[in-house]
């Protein structure tokens, strides 16, 4: 990842010297997909499966297989993709292994079997860091991050029981143990939590609260008004674009060190939640960063002008 605003001078000595670490021995690992898009996954600029992958592979050794890189800071970051290129105008590349912002840059992330390794190219001017993103599902739920999957804990809102027996029987299909709660317990730092309710339901809670806060406190576009009634959906710049009433729903995900990645499976009313539960699928969610569903349309945000 691309981290301007954030690396320091040792991290980049660390990406740097791990560089050279991409193609060392090792056994190899498997079933590694990776994406490249732009625009916060609006627009594609390639994939690669790789069914088996040679040798220990750093994030960056199996970018440079696929994809014409450029880098910077001694081969540690990432400059362009296929000539696309970040700009001094806040806009660069980032990446997600299984849907999480990795705290390493790409040279010193490991390649795990299943990873799921998504590129992306676009405006930090509301935020430069998003922790989790939905567009890479059924991760992190299935491979969790490092080689280690994480459990999983489903909370669920008293009034939302049918969406979260829907959301349930996702995770069963998916293989994934994800006992229920009620909203309010706790997952951990070292977990994945699901939370599916209205946003009245979660009000209070502290993933919420970051929602509340915006992006830059989020990584989410989108936010709910005091009482839970509107959906405003954000463009990149962090600005509100569009308002949706009842019947609204958002799958968006977010975390932060003391309270592990959460995901919101949420809406302005129960009808809205079970949108939102409904389109808890990995097709209706690839490659998105967020996504609010009205009227049995999909709409991802950060919401693009024009959309």
């Amino acid at each position: 990842m691309t981290w301007r605003v954030v690396a320091t001078a040792s991290a980049i000595a660390i990406s740097i010297a791990l560089a050279g670490c991409g193609l060392g021995a090792g056994k190899g690992t498997s079933d590694v997909a990776l994406t490249v898009t732009r625009d916060f996954g609006t627009v594609s600029v390639g994939s690669a499966n790789e069914p088996h992958v040679p040798g220990s592979q750093t994030v960056m050794r199996l970018l440079e297989r696929s994809f014409r890189v450029t880098t910077r800071y001694g081969g540690g970051f990432v400059q362009s993709i296929n000539g696309h290129a970040g700009t001094s105008a806040r806009r660069d590349w980032f990446y997600y292994v299984n849907g999480l912002q990795a705290p390493l840059g790409a040279a010193g992330t490991a390649v795990h079997k299943g990873d799921r390794i998504w590129w992306d190219l676009h405006d930090w001017s509301a935020t430069n860091s998003i922790a989790a993103v939905v567009g890479s599902f059924p991760e992190p739920f299935v491979h969790g991050t490092g080689g280690r999957r994480l459990p999983t804990t489903l909370a669920c809102g008293s009034d939302t029981q049918l969406a979260c027996k829907r959301v349930a029987a996702e995770f069963h299909s998916l293989g994934v143990p994800a006992p229920t709660v009620l909203i309010g317990t706790g997952s951990g730092s070292d977990s994945l939590a699901v939370v599916v309710g209205t946003w009245r339901d979660l009000h209070g809670e502290l993933a919420a609260t970051l929602v509340e806060d915006g992006p830059r406190s989020s990584g989410v576009y989108a936010r709910f008004n005091a009482g839970g009634s509107s959906l405003q959906l954000l463009s990149p710049a962090g600005k509100v674009v569009r308002t949706l009433g009842a019947g609204a729903g958002l799958i968006a995900a977010t975390g932060q060190s003391a309270t592990g990645t959460v995901w919101l499976v949420t809406g302005t009313d129960v009808a809205g939640v079970s949108a939102a539960a409904a389109a808890l699928t990995p097709s209706r969610l690839r490659d998105h960063f967020a996504l609010a569903v009205s009227g049995g349309h999909d709409l991802p945000v950060p919401l693009q002008a024009g959309t």
